[in-house]
């Protein structure tokens, strides 16, 4: 039985996998694409409609979060805008080289080469900075040593610290390129620049990052959608699951420390890189059995990692009640 070109099956696969990156997206605050696009590719969709519908995700997810970002003043109109302008340009040249590749016939495999280096270069970095504890140094280093090209115009940003525009704009092109042309929002690359580089508050920086995936995660879809690159039944189910995944993740940020937690997903960026290499060997070489074991690696990793969060939480519930039922002290006493 098929419901809007899906099997049953595949709708429940895909509203599950919605329902774990969810979670992830609402404790991580990442936006997830870099797990859809690459789950689409292991499954056998082209690079065009991967890429497509992960920018469809990316644009479903974000909407929320920014509305919420804005109610709470965590957003800096100013970047935000001139980011934009950078990716808007940067997603229409990803999107030329998509399609460019397709007609060469090398897109599945440029597209997933890229994000094997792609995952495993920042999956590699974020279980590195787990590892360290020199953050707050290394934050106001690289901050100071940006901040210290004064190439005008200057942007003033929150936080105290000022930019060039010109590096704000070359930021968001080279990232609005990675976004039009792997299909991801951008988030785990937006959140550290502006931290990291331009100094600013993470409150803040999630916001600004979160509205500018909104918008460009929008102007992408539109230009995937125009070549007939989006699936839109695999979109609304993973938005479906997502939708309550978020809260979940969400609430699991009051009851987890989210440092506990980074290593898992380090693993599950190296695991991502692990199953789309192992797909490309199974396609090169007809070897099925890697190509089982992509599927069962990318969605597995995903369960455990969602699993833990969950588990966490429900560790934390329960110490908490049990703390509420003891007794005070002072009745322990009489």
């Amino acid at each position: 039985m098929e419901l809007f070109g899906l099997g049953i099956v595949s709708i429940g696969l895909f509203i599950g996998f919605g329902l774990l990156i969810g979670i992830l997206f609402g404790f991580f605050g990442m936006g997830g694409s870099f797990l859809v696009t690459p789950a689409l590719l292991v499954l056998g969709y082209s690079a065009p409609v991967a890429v497509g519908s992960g920018l469809a995700f990316v644009f479903g997810t974000s909407v929320i979060g920014a509305l919420r970002h804005r109610d709470h003043g965590q957003i800096s109109y100013t970047l935000a805008a001139m980011m934009i302008l950078g990716m808007t340009f940067g997603i229409e040249i990803g999107t030329r080289i998509v399609f460019l590749l397709a007609e060469l016939d090398s897109a599945d495999f440029v597209i997933s080469v890229l994000y094997v280096g792609l995952l495993s270069a920042v999956g590699l970095y974020v279980l590195r900075d787990t590892r360290t504890d020199d953050t707050a140094v290394k934050t106001d280093r690289v901050a100071t040593e940006v901040q210290a090209i004064q190439l005008p115009p200057l942007v003033s940003l929150p936080g105290g610290g000022t930019v060039s525009m010109w590096i704000i704009l070359a930021v968001g092109l080279g990232i609005g390129i990675l976004s039009g042309s792997l299909g991801v929002g951008g988030g785990f690359l937006l959140l550290p620049v502006m931290v990291y580089g331009f100094g600013m508050p993470a409150a803040i920086a999630a916001g600004t990052s979160i509205l500018q995936i909104s918008v460009s995660g929008a102007f992408g879809t539109f230009v995937y959608a125009q070549s007939n690159a989006v699936n839109i039944p695999v979109v609304a189910a993973l938005l479906v699951g997502s939708a309550l995944g978020a809260r979940m993740g969400a609430s699991a940020t009051l009851l987890v420390d989210e440092a506990d937690m980074t290593g898992y997903f380090a693993v599950i960026l190296l695991a991502g890189s692990i199953a789309i290499a192992s797909k490309e060997v199974s396609v090169a070489y007809s070897v099925e059995t890697l190509e089982t074991a992509s599927i069962v690696l990318i969605f597995g990793t995903t369960v455990l990692v969602g699993g833990s969060i969950i588990r966490a939480s429900i560790d934390a519930l329960r110490k908490n009640r049990e703390r509420e039922s003891q007794p005070p002290c002072w009745q322990n006493r009489l």
